[in-house]
């Protein structure tokens, strides 16, 4: 009867993440096994305890929503459970990068509707109808699903006893409700970040002159990846003007200790990286509060939305904060719904035509970010085709060059704000930019697209760092330029050395609880390259060349 086919066809769909999983997943015969066995007898047993079975698919209507979302994410990334930024990237994206995203996954979102909605459509027909599992039907299958369940205890004692198994790490769907605790303890610790961080101080001061103008930019960009770069040796013009420049100095070795931007941009931003984000980052507040105590006028201008996390949190640290996305939904100077970075020249020149005697601004770009298309316009589409309309393997030629686009364009942000520093007489200017992290893009013909995998590819995390001074600073601080010009070249981690490289290069000494690693600053004479970490899931740093 058709009851009992829909019965088994969702045990067999909640369970198909475990029999991917297993595949997917580096775990031993014995997790392999634990994977599919105490799942299916433990989910099994629960399907087989009512005769109501339209309401036992409702009440396991989470299972149904995780095994949907884990195929989505295979399909994505290859591997991996879900991760807790998967959840957390659910409250802190803004709902057009999602339209943006989904409207390039429909095949995979159509898979998994023709997968699970049918269960659910049974479930509200089944408890309609009053429709129910014979008492023969059900014992049965409790006995069948208690034998399962044993086999799968045995299998998950078997696994302890390999040393490195952990049920929190690697039994689906455990691992996921595991994750969700950790995603909603980290969301209530946001949340109370303006109590925990209330009493950070630096302690910071300026040993410049005082009556010096200086103007010092730092550029956060989003998703661009070293390997697309002309300047560090990509073999398309992709930074043509920057090339142009002899005055440029770029990192052909840094390397981000996140994927995620929601914890890549608030490490740039703030002393904290991967050793000890889980515990300082909220409690410490962003360089933006260390420059204001030493003096300086400080600007936030985003060409991103606000996303309820740490970046808004530092944004609203400084004297003027602007997300220009926030202001005017219908503004654009493209035809497609998005603001190009260029839109923040405008509100650059307003803080510079301010004149203060010291000024700190922060540009946090749109950069690359997916999708490309909508992310330069059409004076920068020098690499053609690119009228993609889906993202595919089929259709990466015509990814690469929509992506090489947007670099061309932050090569044209980047050279437009040098030459305004370098246009204001007798000021101390520097730049500083870096990339929050990159991207997979169907590389080496895998099947890798985006970032924020669990599990990172040298491509989401190796990006482009570069540095400028003006003539004026050069000529005054020519150790700053000889140490640079030394370290620039040695292996970086942008996540270390991005906010005492901007406390170097403006000068301001820092103290007490904020203490920074000065010696991972590109400006320091005693820069210490250090093994790139990186910050997994759980928050927790390991060296990168052991996850990749």
């Amino acid at each position: 009867m058709y009851k009992y086919f829909a019965f088994y066809y969702f045990l067999l769909t909640l369970l198909l993440p475990n029999f991917i999983l297993s595949f997917t997943e580096q775990l031993s015969l014995a997790g392999a096994l634990t994977n599919i066995l105490l799942p299916a007898g433990i989910i099994w047993l629960l399907s087989s305890l009512s005769p109501k079975f339209g309401r036992s698919i409702w009440l396991m209507f989470p299972l149904i929503f995780f095994a949907a979302f884990q195929i989505v994410l295979l399909d994505l990334y290859g591997r991996s459970v879900i991760a807790v930024d998967m959840f957390l990237n659910l409250v802190t994206t803004n709902t057009s990068e999602v339209a943006e995203l989904l409207g390039n996954m429909l095949p995979v979102i159509i898979a998994v509707v023709v997968l699970y909605v049918p269960s659910l459509t049974n479930g509200v027909i089944f408890i309609r109808k009053k429709v129910r599992l014979s008492e023969k039907f059900l014992k049965k299958n409790c006995l069948l699903s208690a034998g399962v369940t044993a086999a799968g205890l045995i299998s998950l004692a078997l696994s302890y006893s390999g040393g490195t198994y952990a049920v929190t790490d690697h039994l689906y769907p455990a691992n996921v409700c595991y994750n969700v605790y950790l995603a909603f303890d980290r969301t209530a610790k946001t949340g109370r970040y303006s109590e925990t961080s209330a009493n950070f101080k630096y302690g910071a001061h300026s040993v410049h002159p005082s009556d010096k103008r200086e103007i010092y930019l730092l550029v956060v960009g989003e998703t661009a990846r070293a390997d697309n770069w002309q300047l560090l040796g990509y073999n398309r013009p992709t930074n043509p003007r920057l090339a142009d420049r002899n005055d440029i100095y770029a990192a052909p070795e840094a390397y981000s200790e996140s994927n995620t931007t929601h914890k890549s941009v608030p490490m740039l931003l703030s002393p904290v990286n991967a050793t000890d984000f889980n515990t300082d980052i909220y409690q410490v507040k962003s360089l933006i509060t260390a420059f204001k105590e030493a003096g300086f006028s400080t600007a936030f201008l985003s060409n991103q939305r606000y996303n309820r996390s740490f970046i808004d949190f530092f944004a609203e640290e400084s004297d003027t904060c602007v997300f220009i996305k926030e202001l005017d939904d219908n503004a654009t100077s493209l035809s497609r719904n998005s603001r190009p970075d260029s839109d923040l020249l405008p509100w650059l020149d307003n803080i510079l035509a301010q004149e203060a005697l010291k000024q700190l601004i922060v540009l946090h770009t749109y950069g690359s970010h997916f999708n490309y298309l909508d992310r330069y316009a059409k004076n920068d589409e020098l690499f053609t085709p690119c009228d993609y309309t889906e993202a595919t393997k089929s259709n990466r030629d015509k990814l690469i060059n929509a992506y090489d686009n947007t670099i061309v364009a932050t090569d044209r942000l980047l050279t437009d704000c040098i030459s305004r520093l370098d246009s204001i007489d007798g000021a101390f200017a520097g730049l500083l930019y870096t990339s929050d992290h990159g991207e997979d893009i169907f590389d080496n013909g895998s099947g890798r697209f985006l970032h924020a995998s669990p599990r990172p590819t040298l491509y989401q995390v190796h990006v482009p760092m570069i540095a400028w001074l003006s003539a004026g600073y050069q000529e005054s601080y020519p150790d700053i330029v000889a140490a640079v010009g030394r370290n620039i070249s040695c292996l970086i981690s942008t996540s270390r050395s991005f906010c005492p490289s901007a406390f170097e290069m403006a000068g301001i000494k820092v103290s007490g609880n904020a203490m920074t690693d000065t010696a991972a600053s590109i400006f320091s004479d005693h820069y210490e390259p250090r093994e790139q970490l990186y910050l997994t899931d759980h928050n927790t740093p390991v060296t990168l060349k052991s996850i990749l």
